[in-house]
């Protein structure tokens, strides 16, 4: 079973930028974000494959959003920049144990979320 608990979540105002974070338990996983606003569907935000040579984006988190791991720590991150009102959401951790270096929007594991609300 993987443990995952994100942090980092928190109000900002539009243009600020946050830096969440995923601690997971020991192994290797390709991970990702997912975001789910109120009254909408869950929404693919980035992912990172195991080697962490493969990084994709939804298309709203290219150019303002980066994934990023530190295996070494345990920790992935998502650092968001130029943060807009539409990126209120609560944002998950997700990993799945499959080694894949494509895009992959299906994980069998899933955090608890972490609210970002953003004000204008």
């Amino acid at each position: 079973q993987v443990q995952l608990v994100e942090s980092g979540g928190g109000s900002v105002t539009t243009g600020e930028s946050l830096k969440l974070s995923c601690k997971f338990s020991g192994g290797r996983y390709y991970m990702g974000w997912f975001r789910q606003a109120p009254g909408k569907e869950r929404e693919y935000v980035a992912g990172i494959s195991r080697s962490g040579n493969s990084i994709y984006y939804g298309d709203f988190a290219r150019g303002r959003f980066a994934i990023s791991r530190d295996d070494a720590k345990n920790t992935l991150y998502l650092q968001m920049n130029s943060l807009k009102p539409e990126d209120t959401a609560v944002y998950f951790c997700v990993a799945d144990p499959l080694t894949s270096e494509h895009l992959m929007v299906h994980f069998d594991y899933w955090g608890q979320g972490t609210q970002v609300t953003v004000s204008s």
